[in-house]
């Protein structure tokens, strides 16, 4: 459960840098967001867990970064 608690917060510093580093691009990039078709964000959503999951799965079954 602290893993997760971690994970959580690892994420929630990782999710804020971008608008602490440079809050005007981040608003731009969140009008250009606003204004593409939803399939294209299913798209862009779904590639991105897709990743993320690979990730988590090589990182369980391989000895790398021990």
């Amino acid at each position: 459960m602290k893993l997760f608690i971690l994970l959580i917060g690892l994420i929630l510093v990782l999710e804020g840098l971008p608008y602490v580093a440079a809050p005007e691009i981040m608003q731009d990039w969140l009008k250009k967001l606003s204004t593409m078709e939803p399939g294209k964000l299913r798209a862009m959503g779904l590639i991105a867990m897709l990743t993320g999951l690979i990730i988590c799965f090589v990182m369980q079954k391989t000895t790398l970064f021990i």
